[in-house]
Formats: structure tokens, sequence, C-alpha cells
């Protein structure tokens, strides 16, 4: 592929890329999902507490690269929806931590379905070699990206299964 060919593919995929991120906001509220007491956002909050476990609100907005402020704000929102509570920090008696809880283990689960659902209903009309080829190609991008990240000593979160 010459440099113009691999240049127009990069600014195509740019394109898609921000088509993409534009979806997502209007893909979210379409999950067939009951109400969990908070926002979508905040929900987003439970899964590095459910795969890292309980953590600081410090450590949890560096973990989703947001300010701690909103961070704490939406941590509130989850402790009164049931779905998180507070915790004493056994490395610093005056410190807190969140720790996920069975409600919040179980909207995780509905998270994770409704999003899984929407997708098989995206990809329906696709052979399964063509969805394994895009799953194939898009695991290969995001890590590369990530190498692309971290090579400019850019602080990358841990991969998050969710």
């Amino acid at each position: 592929m010459s440099q113009d060919d691999l240049a127009s593919a990069a600014s195509r995929l740019a394109d898609e890329l921000m088509r993409f991120f534009r979806l997502g906001g209007r893909a979210k509220s379409m999950l067939n999902k009951p109400d969990l007491g908070a926002e979508f956002s905040a929900l987003m909050l439970l899964f590095p507490l459910r795969f890292v476990g309980p953590m600081r609100v410090t450590d949890l907005a560096e973990a989703k690269q947001a300010d701690p402020s909103t961070v704490s704000r939406q941590a509130a929102q989850l402790v009164k929806a049931g779905l998180v509570r507070r915790e004493a920090d056994p490395g610093d008696g005056r410190a807190s931590r969140l720790a996920i809880t069975d409600a919040g283990l179980d909207a995780c689960r509905q998270l994770h379905d409704a999003r899984e659902a929407f997708l098989r209903e995206a990809v329906d009309g696709w052979p399964a070699e063509r969805v394994e080829a895009f799953v194939e190609l898009f695991t290969e991008f995001n890590t590369a990206v990530e190498a692309r990240l971290r090579s400019d000593s850019a602080a990358t979160p841990p991969r998050e299964i969710a």
C-alpha cells in the first residue's frame, strides 16, 4: 500500500471512528435495560469495580480517565442506588473505598447483556465469518492504539472487560 493509499485509508478510518462515537451516544439510550437508579455514565464505573475490586474514588477516576469530582458525584448515585457501598480502606482507616454490591454485579450483568443483544442485532445479517474477522481486526486495532499510546508515554489504563 502506498503512503497516499495509507493516508486515505487512515482518513476514512478517522471519519468512521467519529461516526461510531456519535452513534455510541445514541445507542446507549437504546439499550433495553431497566432503570438502575443512576445515570449511564455512573453505571460505567461499576465495571472497573467488578474487575479490579474495591477502589478509592481517586483511583477510580484515574482508571476511567475522568475528573475526580465528577466520579465522586457519580459514585454518590451508585451508593444511593445500592449498587456500591463505601468501606474503610484497610491501608488507611481515614479513607474509604468503593466496593460493588450484589445489586451492582447484577446491574453489570444486565448492562452487558443489553449491550451484547444490541450488537448481536446490529450484525444479525452478517455471515459468522465476517463477524469473526471484524472482531479479530478490531482487537488488533485496539492493541495497536494501546501500543501507540504507551509509546507516547501516555498513561493507558488496563483493558477493561465489560
